[in-house]
């Protein structure tokens, strides 16, 4: 059974401002449409197997990759909450989860 999905306010702020990015730059949706479709199928994906993100150091939380991009998330019994959308070509270390 699929678990709920849950975006964190964070989450809802980090994928805006990742299509406004790619709305500005090449001044059409047509990518970020498509960049949406590959999160929502990812998420789908991790709503029925959430083992399947890589491991991290702390507990119950995982990452999906999609494209250039870490979908950060958590398990809990019942839901799944998408923690950040994180781009993988910035600065880890300003990463702050």
């Amino acid at each position: 059974m699929a678990k709920k999905i849950i975006w964190t306010f964070r989450a809802i702020n980090d994928r805006k401002q990742i299509f406004s990015y790619w709305d500005k730059r090449n001044k059409s949706d047509r990518y970020s449409i498509k960049l949406d479709y590959l999160f929502n199928t990812a998420l789908k994906i991790v709503a029925i197997h959430p083992a399947i993100g890589r491991q991290t150091s702390k507990e119950n939380i995982r990452v999906k990759i999609v494209r250039d991009y870490f979908l950060i998330y958590e398990v809990n019994n019942d839901l799944i909450i998408l923690l950040s959308i994180w781009d993988t070509r910035r600065n880890p270390k300003d990463m702050d989860l």
